[in-house]
């Protein structure tokens, strides 16, 4: 049996996130259901982690084990010829018989993007998130700085996740403004259950007045979910990168 890792792109706004769910498109499935046809067998698809409805992906890392003969540098084209114009896997490797696309990742990267002004755009609707109040980019900036670092991330999750520990480290927190677009770089060991999008919608809220950036650390520490912003809308997330 072959461990085969793939690199995988995909823009998620038709889709209900990663995972396989009952009665709803996944990218899970499609790549799965794909595979399957590929290599005329059972596919036990491994992902680096669950990204949300709408939430799309530069680089998401997957694996699967199979006995098929094929090449691994032949999976992407023999892919892309059964998958939708949506999903795209531009790489493709034999891995060590260990690897696990979810166990064995060190960090992640993502990205958020916030669109000012008065009027949506047609085009980047499925990107960013439209905000138009104003947002003051420096205090957004001063905010970001209290994220980096070790920290219980308790009050920036969302209900229902199952993990042993909420501690996670920040390793950078950037933000860049390019006028229309503001984009907040995030890279960490690892995140909880919507926790990029709650921190987009704390920064958001810095932006625009509604949290003083001086307090950023103290709405961290007190662990409570409700003194931090809003869950930010999934359409301006997007997986950046995973690293090993």
């Amino acid at each position: 049996m072959n461990n085969i890792k793939l690199n995988l792109q995909y823009d998620g706004t038709e889709y209900h996130g990663w995972q396989t769910q009952k009665n709803a498109v996944t990218i899970q499935e499609t790549v799965k259901n794909a595979l399957e046809q590929i290599t005329r067998g059972h596919v036990n698809l491994i992902g680096c982690g669950r990204t949300d409805a709408g939430v799309h992906a530069e680089n998401y890392i997957c694996n699967f084990h199979t006995a098929s003969s094929i090449p691994p540098e032949k999976f992407p084209y023999a892919l892309n010829a059964k998958l939708p114009s949506d999903i795209v896997c531009f790489g493709a490797e034999k891995v060590h018989e260990s690897f696990h696309a979810k166990n064995s990742t060190v960090k992640k990267r993502y990205v958020y993007k916030i669109m000012r002004g008065e009027f949506p755009d047609a085009v980047m609707n499925r990107y960013a998130w439209h905000c138009k109040y104003p947002l003051d980019t420096d205090k957004i900036r001063d905010a970001s700085k209290a994220f980096v670092g070790m920290h219980d991330f308790l009050g920036f999750a969302s209900s229902g996740f199952t993990v042993k520990t909420t501690v996670r480290e920040i390793y950078s927190l950037d933000i860049l403004d390019e006028g229309r677009i503001i984009t907040i770089d995030i890279t960490g060991n690892g995140f909880l259950y919507n926790m990029v999008r709650i921190i987009a919608g704390t920064l958001a809220y810095a932006g625009c007045g509604k949290i003083d950036p001086d307090d950023m650390e103290d709405i961290i520490l007190s662990r409570d979910r409700k003194r931090a912003g809003i869950t930010a809308p999934p359409q301006g997330l997007c997986l950046k990168g995973v690293y090993y």
